[in-house]
């Protein structure tokens, strides 16, 4: 690289040692698509459209090996100087130019271009090679000084802010002010005389704010850039996009350099973005945006409003002709929608990029079901283009659109949604109001990469420029968050925090707003919400609302459908009441997987369960007992009717104890105002006594479970007898219960087998009583590390374990949930110590491989073990593949996550189906 003397160029011997006979530099006609993990997508796909014969300016490729050396060690590789020399030669030879030379310089363009697409967060730079000498040379060539010199601005500008660091807004503020001293609106009214200018003016910020000049010299630019852009890979942005998107830290991104082709040299030329189908919806179609006399960074940046990509036919028929067939190649050839950069350079139409784009949820399953009909895939792939994610944002709730409301204004329909929020107009404010609990809605006149934090924070994104391939746009749909682009009727102010309606109509920041991301219209306060027609679907009614419902409705079903067929894992509810039940199996639950008794004991049951727990005398607990039986039968003949013909595993009690006492300080104190007033309740100072006795300072960890069951005599057995009759009863009845009786937080075999006894005994009355054959499955949760790491002996007194993985997360990592999710769950976050909180994905490594190794020690005991899982894992996509891999029978979860659970499942299934044919 550059031969200054930065310590970080320093060529190491361990690097040397390290890296000698790597191959670190790739012609673009020497790659393909399939090496993504080297070349970055980017690259690969460059390699593939020049394979395939596409108008691609030539370049190279800079590995993503040769990144992570010099992000691991700080230097890059030895042998990489002289790999892209090699290149760099044969690049110039191929244009007959040299690179930045006086005449007719070859200019090119660094970019950046990771395994997975990252929109905005990594560096490029263009035009590089222009110089005080070559400048000239350039205007000579093309015949144009005001073009010779915009391309110049823009090289000092994007080379001074991503390269040596200078802050953006000081070029900005340059061309406003040059713009206003011309008294235009847009940069492309400004002409070579005030270019000119502005370069001289750039000059000057560079080395104020740089403390050095803008290199003159051709290489030295290149070589600073393909630094710059292995640096970004470690921005704050790029690092927390990749956390909110969950790409791995460790991939590194490759380096793109191309021969610069140019979009600004005049009417004639152009830059833009197509779809090969609407990213927002998925229907087919011409979907773009075009920008005459641009570069592409002028698109994506959302700074000059495009035109669609439609009008593109009548400005340049012959180019739009040849983007139309390009696209249809590219579609057919990645069998799938296609995202295309595309430069035309005086009619000449060169592709800058291809990748599979990103889409709406709603989009990714209307594609996968249009591929499907028109043979590119079959349904197995169409189910693995899809994911639970996906189908969770088509089940959100979606704006009346019969409620009386006041529109402020409309945009491009960038990102689905219905958002609400207080209109925030900046990122600071949007993540200090989004922690305090406040729903934001971020409003700019357009986004950039130093947004990301603030988008995250909003519900929804709403910008007055830019189009649906404008950085809002794009990242918004990656994220999926709401998101209106394009609303140019609406005027932002940033500096006065407000936006100005039609009308003169004024929205300060505060104030609410709505905006949806179907139509791209936007309202003033809050909108009604009515179910999501897919939410209809599952449960088996539909609503006539959005026009295109009924055509998404049929893409989901035919995905579940198959996903229904293929998976192997079966699908529970976590459901305490009938209700729950219900709703649980119209959304496909094939069964209860945890019934919290638990929850049938608050409210006004809640001081049948005080009396059970504080009694000192037999009689009382018995008392107790007796009124309490009753109760408990009736909500499990209601429970098992509604699960009729479906396994009901039933959790007995297990809350901790302190849900079930009175407060200690408000008992405490009241005794002691009774005292001091010397009319002293004794029932309430009985209850102190009581509550003192089993107070607990750690009551998750307490007496709580099976341990409660053991100390307080006959509540187990009250529970068991109350399951027993109520199966009975529906029995008589023609109904089909299939109960599961479940003993929590088991540490040791003996708990199980003293209650499993206990219960036996229970049965085996009921059935004598009643004259019924009951058959009930006794079995428990395996939610502590001892139980997980003797499965094998637990196995011998239990028909069935049950995961309970959110116990077993608490006491694999040894922290309460409910305390440090808002203590330091956040800095692990921002400090990459967690990828994601172990309460929402598995941790497979800790608790997941106390999961595997209980699995397979219970089934080695007992080979027809049922095993599943009852934690809010069970609804993750991501941990619903490990439970399929490890080998559980069943996941369970909230009824709202079956229908996510179900297609992941599928999902899961499918791709070890396709992994082992491979």
């Amino acid at each position: 690289m550059s031969e200054n003397k930065d310590p970080h160029v320093a060529h190491t011997s361990e690097t040397t040692a390290a890296t000698e006979g790597v191959k670190f530099v790739y012609d673009f006609t020497e790659g393909n698509k399939d090496l993504k993990d080297l070349l970055g997508g980017k690259g690969a796909n460059l390699a593939e459209m020049t394979n395939l014969g596409l108008p691609v300016p030539p370049g190279f490729t800079i590995t993503t090996e040769a990144c992570k050396t010099y992000l691991g060690s700080g230097a890059e590789p030895a042998e990489l100087r002289d790999e892209v020399s090699a290149h760099l030669d044969a690049l110039e030879k191929k244009m007959g130019k040299k690179l930045g030379q006086a005449d007719d310089p070859l200019l090119v363009s660094v970019r950046s271009g990771a395994k997975f697409s990252m929109p905005g967060m990594m560096d490029t730079v263009l035009n590089i090679g222009l110089s005080d000498k070559s400048v000239t040379g350039l205007a000579k060539q093309s015949g144009d000084d005001r073009f010779a010199w915009d391309s110049y601005r823009r090289l000092i500008q994007m080379f001074g802010k991503t390269v040596l660091g200078v802050d953006g807004d000081l070029f900005e503020d340059a061309l406003e002010a040059a713009k206003k001293a011309k008294k235009v609106a847009v940069d492309t009214d400004l002409e070579a005389a005030d270019l000119k200018k502005l370069v001289t003016k750039f000059k000057k910020i560079v080395k104020a704010e740089a403390g050095r000049d803008f290199p003159q010299d051709p290489r030295e630019q290149m070589d600073l850039a393909i630094r710059s852009v292995f640096e970004s890979w470690n921005t704050d942005r790029a690092k927390l996009y990749r956390r909110q998107e969950r790409i791995p830290h460790d991939l590194g991104t490759a380096v793109n350099v191309c021969s610069m082709v140019f979009g600004n040299l005049g009417p004639d030329s152009g830059t833009g973005v197509a779809f090969t189908r609407d990213p927002a919806s998925g229907h087919q179609g011409v979907y773009g945006d075009y920008l005459q006399n641009a570069q592409g960074e002028d698109v994506v940046a959302g700074i000059r409003n495009t035109v669609p990509l439609a009008d593109l036919e009548q400005l340049d028929k012959k180019s739009y002709d040849q983007l139309m067939q390009i696209m249809e190649t590219l579609e057919t050839h990645y069998k799938d929608l296609c995202d295309i950069e595309f430069t035309i350079e005086r009619g000449q139409l060169w592709m800058l990029q291809t990748r599979v784009g990103k889409r709406t949820a709603g989009a990714a399953f209307r594609i996968a079901t249009q591929l499907v009909d028109q043979g590119l895939i079959d349904e197995a792939e169409a189910l693995q283009r899809v994911n639970g994610a996906q189908l969770a944002q088509l089940m959100f709730p979606r704006f009346d659109a019969d409620s009386k409301v006041q529109q402020l204004g409309r945009g491009i329909a960038a990102s689905p949604g219905a958002a609400v929020g207080k209109a925030v107009f900046d990122s600071y404010t949007a993540i200090k109001w989004s922690r305090s609990g406040e729903k934001v809605i971020l409003i700019r006149r357009e986004t950039n990469p130093d947004d990301l934090d603030g988008m995250i924070a909003a519900e929804g994104i709403l910008t007055s420029r830019g189009g649906k391939t404008s950085h809002a746009a794009v990242v918004a749909r990656g994220m999926g968050k709401t998101c209106v682009c394009g609303a140019e009727e609406l005027e932002v102010d940033t500096k006065r925090r407000c936006l100005t309606a039609p009308g003169g109509i004024v929205v300060e920041e505060g104030d609410v707003v709505s905006i949806d991301g179907s139509t791209g219209k936007v309202y003033l306060g809050e909108v009604p919400v009515v179910p999501s027609p897919v939410v209809e679907y599952f449960e088996g009614r539909m609503h006539a609302g959005a026009e295109d419902a009924d055509e998404l409705v049929a893409a989901v079903h035919r995905i579940m459908a198959y996903a229904d067929r293929v998976r192997r894992l079966r699908v529970r509810a976590n459901a305490d009441n009938a209700e729950d039940a219900l709703r649980a199996r119209r959304f496909g639950a094939q069964g209860i997987g945890l019934c919290r008794t638990e929850h049938m004991f608050l409210g006004e049951r809640r001081e049948m369960v005080e009396r059970l727990i504080l009694a000192d005398a037999d009689g009382e607990r018995e008392d107790a007992l007796k009124e309490l039986l009753p109760l408990q039968k009736r909500d499990f003949v209601e429970l098992f009717e509604a699960m009729d013909g479906l396994p009901v595993t039933i959790r007995l009690l297990d809350p901790p104890l302190h849900e079930f006492l009175p407060d200690i300080t408000e008992l405490s104190v009241r005794v002691a105002l009774a005292e001091s007033r010397k009319d002293a309740n004794e029932n309430d100072l009985r209850l102190l006594q009581a509550v003192h006795r089993l107070h607990e300072q750690n009551p998750m960890l307490g007496l709580r479970g099976v341990r409660l069951g053991l100390v307080i005599p006959g509540l187990f057995t009250m529970q068991v007898r109350a399951i027993a009759e109520a199966a009975a009863e529906r029995k008589k009845a023609k109904g089909d219960p299939r109960a599961e009786i479940m003993i929590p937080l088991v540490g040791t075999v003996q708990e199980l087998e003293i209650v499993r006894e206990e219960a036996e005994q229970v049965i085996a009355e009921v059935i004598e009583s009643t004259g019924v054959e009951l058959k009930l499955a006794l079995g428990t949760m395996i939610e502590l590390p001892r139980a997980a790491l003797t499965a094998d002996q637990i196995a011998e007194a239990a028909e069935f374990f049950s995961f309970g993985t959110n116990d077993l997360t608490q006491t694999v990592w040894g922290f309460s949930r409910d305390d440090v999710e808002a203590s330091f769950f956040t800095a692990y976050l921002e400090k990459g110590i967690f990828g994601v909180s172990p309460f929402e994905t598995i941790d497979k490594d800790g608790v997941g491989k106390l999961v595997k190794d209980a699995v397979k020690a219970g089934r080695a005991t007992r080979p027809d073990l049922k095993l599943g899982v009852c934690g809010e894992h069970g609804g993750d996509p991501e941990s619903v593949h490990f439970f399929h891999e490890v080998g559980l029978d069943y996941v369970s979860c909230s009824p709202f996550r079956i229908p996510v659970a179900r297609l992941e499942a599928g999902r899961a299934a499918s791709h070890s189906a396709g992994s082992d044919h491979r």
